[in-house]
């Protein structure tokens, strides 16, 4: 097992280091100290084939320009804060609005655009990185200076391990996650649809016009939703659902886990017979379907459009902290954050 490292550009004047890390069957895993942004990850399909199953850019411009959030780290707050605002402890917090009026995955900048200091990480069967990010008291409007570590190891299990964690100084909101958008064709071939998704889930979150939680969580039996047995993406793509046709025909969804605890995902494209199996700690999901993504740009030489990728973003519950029933998002002093997330990746025959 190796870590390779390379110059990918700059950025305020600093350098943009690309780590790729390699186990010993030949997977790859490419991320950089800018947003611990994931580029590449490269995996065999059930030929012995390798090829990158997440979009990404070739170069760092692309990601400045374009990049709607691809394999990045996002908050301090994952997904949209209503109002662009809350309160805790009587005092209103006004956060900034990105998507005006609402507050998206931690801002302006956020997490996902800003230098990470890094530590490479090499274990007796396993190679990583170490990110550091110290977010300063009132950034992006969030109260209390957040130190967070963000760790990212591979094995030789082809698995990616995701580790997240943060201590404040005062009380605050903390719900990280990573944005990749996967697609198991490899290298772009085909786009999501066909892609199949199981995953034991018993609600999911209604939203509203605005794609902010209403509140509700919707039974998914008969429905799109329903991931109790696989089911291709294409469901919900093609579904009349007034939730499906809402996000803009496909998933932006919460999924919310059966079980506390341990919960798996499993992603699986047939042609290619790659299976993603992902499992965490944390309470949903949040499927996107990459329904606007389309734009004029390309994606490593692909044209961007609709449905090239899927997101599983593992997290709390978005805008918790206005839903009393949502587990909440809140983080003390004494307390710790911390999320885990696994991506064990496959092929069958």
């Amino acid at each position: 097992m190796k870590i390779q490292d390379r110059i990918f550009g700059m950025y305020a004047g600093e350098s943009i280091t690309e780590y790729t890390l390699v186990n010993d069957s030949g997977m790859t895993v490419s991320c950089l100290n800018y947003g611990c942004v994931i580029t590449k990850i490269i995996v065999p399909d059930r030929a012995g084939t390798f090829e990158n199953v997440v979009l990404g850019f070739e170069g760092f411009d692309e990601y400045l320009q374009w990049s709607p959030y691809f394999g990045a780290v996002v908050g301090r707050v994952a997904g949209r804060i209503k109002g662009a605002s809350f309160e805790l402890d009587g005092k209103e917090y006004r956060l900034a609005a990105n998507e005006a009026p609402t507050h998206l995955h931690g801002g302006e900048k956020g997490f996902s655009s800003v230098i990470w200091r890094t530590e490479k990480l090499e274990e007796d069967n396993a190679v990583g990185v170490k990110f550091f990010y110290h977010s300063l008291d009132g950034e992006e409007g969030y109260p209390g200076h957040l130190d967070t570590i963000v760790t990212y190891l591979l094995t030789n299990e082809n698995e990616l391990s995701m580790i997240f964690e943060g201590k404040t100084d005062q009380k605050t909101l903390v719900n990280l996650t990573n944005h990749s958008y996967f697609n198991l064709s490899g290298n772009l071939k085909r786009d999501c649809s066909e892609h199949k998704l199981q995953l034991d889930s018993d609600r999911f979150l209604e939203l509203g016009p605005d794609f902010i939680p209403t509140g509700k969580m919707s039974d998914p039996t008969n429905t799109p939703f329903d991931f109790q047995r696989a089911r291709r993406l294409k469901d919900g793509i093609n579904s009349s659902h007034s939730q499906n046709e809402l996000v803009g025909h496909g998933y932006d969804h919460p999924l919310i886990f059966t079980k506390k605890g341990e919960n798996t995902i499993v992603l699986s494209d047939e042609e290619s017979g790659r299976m993603l199996e992902v499992t965490t700690n944390q309470p949903c999901v949040v499927l996107y379907t990459s329904n606007q993504l389309e734009g004029p740009f390309s994606i490593s030489g692909v044209p961007a459009r609709n449905y090239l990728g899927v997101c599983l973003e593992t997290q709390g519950l978005p805008d918790a902290i206005h839903h009393s029933a949502f587990p909440t998002v809140i983080l003390n002093p004494e307390e710790v954050y911390y999320s885990t997330t696994k991506y064990r990746f496959f092929a069958n025959n």
